[in-house]
């Protein structure tokens, strides 16, 4: 154990442990469909260091070099994107509009389950962006006056439960096209949602790359208004 966490100090420790997670998660996701590669991941390297009893700034030290390429990774979805252009230029006023209302739906829907359960004033300005990507939601919880950090924390579970339970729900109310499956994934689970799609369908995985795009900006709109009502 001890030698686990002098090795645990490396920065390649974080590196190598989570491509290792995630490569056996992704085998996992073909036995087991329901089972995200990002949940998987996640929940074994929590265990992991409960378990050698290393500190999460330790493995935050490696994790911040996987955290770099997720820049270059959102901008690689433009590519799928250029490739539909034509498609998209024709249904340009549906996508804005759709993902509009699909943001004021996710703003309001949090803002309505938060007050139903009697939640904190933090619990609030953390839930109300969690739709967005969570490099925006982050910024946007701590320009309502909340915390950051529980804002990052409640965005990977939406993503994740979006994820999850998005596609086989809308699926079950016939809303299978790769359009409207695309923008309505993206516009709820951001970019954990893009990936799952993108794995099944480019075409989906594109539209819903689209609409994480987009409901970025419509979201940080949204907090304006917000803001006043607070």
């Amino acid at each position: 154990m001890n030698e686990l966490r002098d090795w645990a100090s490396s920065p390649l420790f974080a590196v190598a442990v989570t491509v290792i997670l995630y490569s056996l998660s992704l085998r996992w996701n073909a036995r087991l469909p329901w089972l995200h590669p990002l949940f998987a991941t996640a929940g074994g390297m929590i265990a992991l260091l409960l378990a050698a009893d290393i500190p999460y700034e330790t493995y935050a030290a490696g994790g911040d070099l996987l955290s770099f390429f997720l820049g270059p990774a959102t901008v690689a979805l433009a590519v799928p994107l250029y490739k539909r252009r034509r498609d998209i230029r024709r249904r340009l006023s549906l996508i804005l509009g759709s993902v509009a209302i699909g943001c004021a739906a996710g703003v309001a829907g949090a803002w309505l389950l938060v007050r139903l359960l009697d939640g904190s004033r933090e619990l609030l300005l953390a839930s109300l962006p969690k739709s967005a990507t969570s490099a925006i939601s982050i910024e946007l919880a701590r320009f309502l006056g909340g915390p950051g950090e529980l804002a990052a924390v409640l965005t990977v579970l939406t993503g994740l439960a979006g994820s999850m339970l998005g596609p086989p729900l809308l699926r079950l109310l016939r809303l299978d096209g790769d359009v409207p499956l695309g923008l309505a994934i993206g516009t709820a689970a951001h970019g954990i949602g893009t990936s799952r799609l993108l794995r099944d369908s480019e075409e989906a995985g594109s539209y819903a790359g689209l609409a994480m795009g987009i409901s970025g900006i419509v979201i940080s709109l949204l907090m304006i208004p917000v803001l006043w009502l607070l």
